[in-house]
């Protein structure tokens, strides 16, 4: 019996080793396009969102056929909005984006011409629908006092920096379906 195990253990590890690799085989070949051969996380978020810009009523497993597309099972955030909020803060890097989710949240953003701030955006699309409150904005601001020795310190952000945001959102995504409505 003691004999047996080795050669079952070492079926398990080939077998394992055999999935792994066609796992690895043409599928994930597309990923390996940008400089390395590595993609951003922003061109994979753009590459998902991409997928389901084609046609916002479609979901996972199905059409939506009702309001609440979070029961059955869809994807509950908008197409048009979601790649009009990447196009949107395309000027800022990405920490993260989940198009799952709904959230977008950009690194630390330096302008040129204020080296002594920074900003963090995070958006949140909320719907699945493009409507006006669709969409949230917020935007963090640091600020590096020389007084301070180097350390950044929150500051107060203009509400209307948001609001600006959240129309040019809205305008892109406008402008995305009538392109779309268009073909």
């Amino acid at each position: 019996m003691r004999h047996l195990s080795f050669p079952l253990r070492g079926l398990g590890t080939l077998l394992l080793v055999a999935t792994a690799a066609a796992c690895a085989g043409e599928g994930l070949s597309d990923f390996a396009t940008g400089p390395g051969g590595t993609r951003s996380k922003r061109d994979a978020a753009a590459g998902l969102a991409g997928v389901a810009q084609y046609d916002p009523d479609d979901t996972l497993f199905g059409r939506r056929g009702t309001r609440d597309t979070r029961s059955d099972g869809g994807i509950p955030v908008n197409a048009y909005l979601w790649r009009a909020s990447l196009d949107t803060v395309s000027f800022i890097p990405l920490a993260s984006a989940d198009p799952f989710g709904g959230v977008i949240i950009t690194d630390w953003y330096v302008p040129q011409e204020a080296p002594a701030e920074r900003m963090k955006v995070q958006v949140t699309i909320l719907d699945r629908d493009l409507r006006a409150d669709g969409v949230r904005v917020s935007v963090f601001k640091q600020v590096q006092p020389a007084r301070a020795g180097g350390a950044w310190v929150d500051a107060q952000v203009d509400p209307r920096t948001s609001i600006d945001i959240e129309n040019a959102i809205l305008t892109r995504a406008r402008q995305l379906r009538i392109a779309q409505q268009g073909r």
